[in-house]
């Protein structure tokens, strides 16, 4: 286990109350965003933070005398710590200089100053000379990225991090790494091995100052759901405990999984439209990959069903999902003329037919892509040779 206490800084609750208050489409949820940043910034004396958010945005009205008295408590603290770092310079040794160092950065963090945060992290992590104190001042650099949507020093401090835990990183600092990296790799839109990272995190997950463990599970789920095959999603999602524990908070995602599972394509549609509207959109890190996603769950769902026959009426289809024959027709026609289903529509007689790829064929392609590939290779090296 870690031998030091991970601070919750930055509070990246804050940043999604702010997202929350720049989506018009989530009105009825900003009375509660509003109240919840104010109260946040005003807990931890964000003046710098606060500064930002109302010189750019309408999210919070200025408020003058708040601002005021938020850069009278940060000029007397880091007065303070100031102070103690030259004290901790001038007598003392290596651990107290690092401590001192780590106390401003933290306080640096916490307050919301980007700039002087992420230099004063990166002094005292020059100065720190313990591996596993290393890291958490790398990881705290990612959170810094993560709360300011800076993606450059996400991945940026994600590499350092992967650099020092194989130096000697302990097991619990791997785990937190892993669910750090899912998360980014979740805004990038590469779902299935951010899935694979958070699942494998899943009966370990310590990274608290992350993300809550629900927001995390949740998160897991919705990754996997898109990647896993029926019998994964059984084995590793479905059957697993820890997500058992928490579906009773998230029902929706126990609707969306269960009713996948289980073939129950009406249910998983409306399960899905649900989602959409209260997980995917509300959410700071899926939102800007809603429209993908449930593109993607339907895309899913119309193979499932489709690879179990030959052929299926477009009626009964329909029913199956229950929603109208044109929606289907309209759909399936997008999907099939981009390649995304293996299928043909008789308009006629209304059925539509499966036309499975062939293995050997993919086989053959596969073969001469991989061929071209290395003869490539041969010819580089021919002439870095000869």
């Amino acid at each position: 286990m870690a031998d030091e206490v991970v601070l919750p800084i930055p509070n990246l609750a804050l940043a999604q109350h702010l997202f929350t208050l720049t989506q018009p489409s989530l009105d009825h949820l900003h009375e509660d965003a509003r109240t919840e940043l104010l109260k946040g910034i005003s807990a931890d004396q964000m003046a710098p933070y606060y500064k930002i958010i109302t010189t750019t945005s309408s999210a919070l009205t200025p408020d003058p005398a708040l601002l005021s008295s938020m850069e009278a408590s940060n000029a007397s603290e880091l007065k303070k710590l100031d102070e103690r770092l030259e004290e901790a310079t001038n007598t003392e040794g290596e651990s107290e200089i690092s401590d001192a160092l780590k106390a401003r950065a933290n306080y640096l963090t916490r307050i919301g100053d980007k700039d002087r945060a992420i230099e004063a992290q990166n002094l005292a992590l020059d100065k720190t000379p313990g591996i596993g104190s290393r890291i958490d001042i790398v990881l705290t650099l990612a959170r810094i990225g993560f709360f300011f949507g800076d993606n450059n020093l996400i991945t940026s401090s994600l590499s350092k991090a992967e650099a020092l835990i194989e130096e000697g990183g302990d097991w619990d600092r791997r785990n937190r790494l892993k669910v750090y990296t899912g998360l980014h790799l979740l805004t990038l839109r590469q779902f299935k091995r951010a899935g694979e990272l958070l699942c494998d995190a899943l009966s370990t997950f310590t990274a608290t100052e992350l993300l809550p463990y629900n927001d995390f599970v949740a998160l897991t789920v919705v990754a996997n759901a898109l990647t896993l095959g029926r019998v994964e999603l059984k084995k590793k999602i479905i059957s697993a405990p820890e997500v058992n524990q928490v579906l009773p908070d998230l029902p929706i995602l126990g609707d969306l999984i269960k009713n996948l599972y289980d073939c129950h394509y009406d249910k998983f549609f409306l399960a899905l439209a649900t989602l959409e509207q209260t997980l995917l959109l509300p959410s700071r890190v899926l939102s800007p990959h809603a429209r993908f996603y449930i593109r993607e769950m339907r895309i899913l769902a119309y193979t499932q069903l489709l690879e179990s026959y030959r052929s299926l009426t477009v009626d009964s289809l329909s029913r199956a999902f229950g929603v109208s024959v044109e929606f289907v027709d309209s759909e399936l026609s997008r999907f099939i003329a981009t390649g995304r289903l293996h299928a043909s529509i008789d308009k006629v007689h209304g059925i539509v037919e499966t036309t499975r790829p062939s293995m050997k064929h993919a086989q053959y392609q596969s073969v001469i892509r991989q061929g071209d590939v290395l003869l490539n290779e041969v010819q580089r090296l021919s002439k870095v040779l000869y």
